[in-house]
């Protein structure tokens, strides 16, 4: 840990608690971050309080293999934490007049489809252009990412190839990595040069990011790279990303680096002062709900403070960023190892620095007392209807569960809520409502599907989709269907409502499609991040 300015510990103590010590207060850091131990892969920390750093320190290793610890200037992955470099470099564009917010991605990137209404840059930037991500439809081909060495380049023919948006742009919230890989596309075609070399002249030299790159070339040697791991059973295997695809994540940094952008865009020295305000501006969705994404940036409320932060992975590597700005407050977390979950490292490194900035009121939402009838006015299975999905709500001991999983609250006869969620119910429909970003979602109740194995042969074939480039193969195996992505592998389907089908090894609903008299002609597959992809049964499978 590098020495500490005085005046800096004092300003530090005296915000967390005036009867702890630094020493108590380093004892508890080292405490909290103990998981990460000495021979196992590792965490990068460093905190900030008005643009100085106080706090910096690693933990665990870099590389197992040779013995090489982690340390505050080892270089991990920021996964998309890379996002607000890359949205940084559109604002700085269309500061530089070169481009506009309220361009059609179309005027830059004409291969995209005509999807009959524009999709404009600023959609992209806070993921409402509907755009499917690319990574899922890979992954309905049988090669996630990982699995294939994608570059850029691949993954614009893969989104050239949709011929369908997952939402109307500007209607929904949906994350989608497309939108910041075809940002990098856009900024070498505008400037000449591509995102590495700008952002490196325009941002990191500037903010003094000694240590920040991207992962642009897959052949360069990065000098303190610590390799990323994964854990299986007892040990650790390597857990690299084998891919060229960059701007959606890719960033090769420090914690520290991390917290000299912060410093640099948050003390409006990145371009005018107004670019800061339009990396932290968030726009309503086309319903008038909120959406709390700005410039590859989240803004929040946390503990009663306004916060911009985002966290990030890739492969093994995990990433956090985050700002208390009232407080002048930032953490940056960056790890080696997806071991642990960054979400909950990010809350412990807040628990030690921040108190809530009042006192937490009870909620107002407080759970009731429901009869066992009416609990059971809840369960069933129900559909999404935007995408096809699906969710069982069971009772178990008096409590409602979704998926088997998930305890859920009564609020009244009509209303149950998790901590992220409302589903509220009305006889055979309903409505979920996510709280951030804010959204209303219909539902319908079905009548699960229990089909017989002779039921089963109508699915069976080979179905081609034009949008994924590839087939899949449904066969019946032991009185079960399955359905195969590549020849080698084959999963499950297991039964939801009529022609529906949930295909748990990739979190996907499958909806077979039906045309009168002549039986199945296709399916549609919805994955996270890419909605109704349609494939069509091959005539020599037709039954």
């Amino acid at each position: 840990m590098r020495c500490l300015p005085i005046l800096f510990i004092g300003l530090l103590i005296s915000h967390i608690c005036t009867a702890q010590s630094w020493a108590d207060t380093l004892t508890l850091i080292d405490k909290t971050f103990s998981q990460y131990k000495p021979e196992n892969p590792g965490c990068q920390v460093s905190v900030s309080r008005n643009g100085e750093i106080i706090f910096s320190k690693a933990w665990g290793m870099a590389d197992l293999e040779r013995s090489v610890p982690l340390t505050t200037h080892s270089i991990l992955e920021a996964g998309s934490v890379s996002k607000q470099f890359t949205a940084a470099a559109i604002l700085l564009l269309e500061q530089q007049g070169k481009l506009s917010l309220d361009d059609d991605v179309r005027k830059y990137i004409p291969e995209l489809p005509d999807y009959g209404a524009p999709i404009l840059l600023r959609q992209m930037m806070h993921h409402t252009s509907g755009l499917r991500d690319w990574g899922a439809i890979a992954e309905l081909t049988g090669w996630p990412r990982g699995t294939k060495f994608y570059s850029n380049e691949d993954a614009l023919e893969i989104i050239a190839r949709q011929q369908h948006l997952n939402n109307p742009p500007g209607a929904e919230f949906l994350y989608s990595n497309s939108n910041y890989n075809l940002f990098a596309i856009v900024v070498q075609r505008v400037s000449g040069l591509n995102l590495a070399a700008f952002t490196k002249k325009f941002i990191f030299e500037p903010a003094g990011m000694t240590h920040t790159s991207w992962r642009d070339d897959p052949h360069r040697v990065v000098p303190n790279r610590a390799i990323a791991y994964a854990k299986r059973g007892r040990g650790y295997h390597t857990d690299m990303p084998n891919e060229y695809v960059y701007g959606n994540g890719g960033l090769l940094t420090t914690t520290e680096d991390l917290l000299k952008w912060n410093q640099f865009y948050q003390q409006h020295r990145f371009g005018t002062a107004s670019l800061y305000r339009k990396q932290t501006e968030t726009e309503p969705l086309a319903n008038r709900s909120m959406n709390i994404y700005a410039a590859g940036l989240f803004i929040n409320n946390v503990m009663g403070w306004y916060t911009v932060t985002h966290n990030g992975s890739t492969a093994g590597y995990r990433a956090n960023l985050e700002t208390f700005t009232e407080l002048g407050l930032s953490f940056a977390v960056l790890s080696n190892t997806g071991e642990f979950n960054i979400n909950s490292v990010a809350a412990m490194l807040r628990k030690i620095f921040v108190h809530p900035k009042t006192p937490i009121a009870p909620t107002s939402e407080k759970s009731v007392q429901l009869s066992e009838a009416a609990l059971n006015h809840f369960t069933g299975l129900y559909r999404n209807e935007r995408d096809g999905s699906s969710f069982y709500l069971s009772l178990k001991n008096q409590q409602i569960f979704l998926d088997n999983d998930l305890p859920l609250k009564p609020l009244s006869e009509n209303i149950v809520a998790s901590n992220n969620f409302l589903l509220k119910l009305d006889g055979s429909k309903g409505w979920y409502i996510p709280f951030s970003p804010r959204d209303t979602i219909p539902l319908i109740k079905l009548e699960p599907a229990h089909p017989l194995p002779k039921d089963l042969e109508a699915y069976t074939g080979k179905y081609f989709s034009p949008e994924t480039n590839s087939w899949v193969t449904i066969e019946i195996n032991k009185d079960s269907l399955t359905i195969h992505l590549k020849p080698s592998e084959s999963h499950l389907l297991i039964p939801t409502y009529k022609d529906g089908f949930k295909l748990d090894a990739l979190d996907a609903d499958i909806a077979f499609i039906r045309n009168g008299d002549s039986g199945i002609t296709g399916l549609s597959i919805s994955i996270t991040r890419a909605r109704n992809v349609v494939f069509k049964k091959a005539e020599s499978s037709s039954q």
